[in-house]
Parts: structure tokens; C-alpha cells; sequence
């Protein structure tokens, strides 16, 4: 080993210096291509994913009067961004889209998950 130092990026500033593409063989490593192959072994892990239009809080009674058709009232404007859960984190915001028949979801928003 040399006595030789090799700075490190600070990959917390968006301005920190990109490592020449070299990077890995200067270090000895062997490159490698990564594909969604490389995730395999997580793929049959299960998630819970959710949209939430909006919130609305009610006593158990007026939810037991509720019929078909009932207009419920959401603390959210039409329009405004959605919030997408990924085991009950907070991971996007996005828009509701008709896709044919179905609704489905557009991501908008990555929201950054600040670490403890």
C-alpha cells in the first residue's frame, strides 16, 4: 500500500467533484454493469403501497349513514398533489391519471427521506 491519499466526494453538496471514470480500477475494483438483475433477490419481497387523495374525520355514527353515493368531503382541493406511501412512509406526491378504464397514479415528486 502507498502512501499515497485518495480524497473522497462529499455526496452530500450537489457541487463535490464526480470521480474520473477510472474511479474503481484506481481502487482496485473490477467494473461492473448493474441491471435491475442485480435487484433479483428482492423481488418477491412484499410492500404496501398507498395514494391518499385526502383525509376526512368523522364520528362512527356518521360514517355508519353513509350509502352508495355519499359525497365525502377531503381536506385536500381538486387538483392538489396526492401523497404516495411506501410501507407507511412518505416517499412522492403525485397526480391521479385515467389510464383506459382504471385509475392509476403519476409520481410528480420524490420526497427525500431525512435519516435519524
Amino acid at each position: 500500500m502507498s502512501d499515497d491519499k485518495l480524497s473522497l466526494p462529499d455526496l452530500e453538496k450537489s457541487n463535490a467533484p464526480v470521480p474520473p471514470p477510472d474511479f474503481g480500477a484506481a481502487m482496485g475494483i473490477e467494473p461492473a454493469a448493474r441491471s435491475a438483475a442485480d435487484l433479483e433477490a428482492v423481488f418477491d419481497v412484499p410492500v404496501k403501497v398507498s395514494a391518499v387523495l385526502g383525509r376526512s374525520r368523522m364520528e362512527v355514527g356518521e360514517l355508519l349513514k353513509l350509502g352508495p353515493g355519499a359525497v365525502l368531503e377531503l381536506d385536500r382541493k381538486v387538483g392538489e398533489a396526492i401523497d404516495i406511501y411506501v410501507n407507511d412512509r412518505l416517499i412522492a406526491r403525485g397526480e391521479v391519471v385515467l389510464v383506459e378504464d382504471k385509475l392509476g397514479v403519476t409520481m410528480t415528486e420524490i420526497i427525500k427521506a431525512e435519516r435519524n
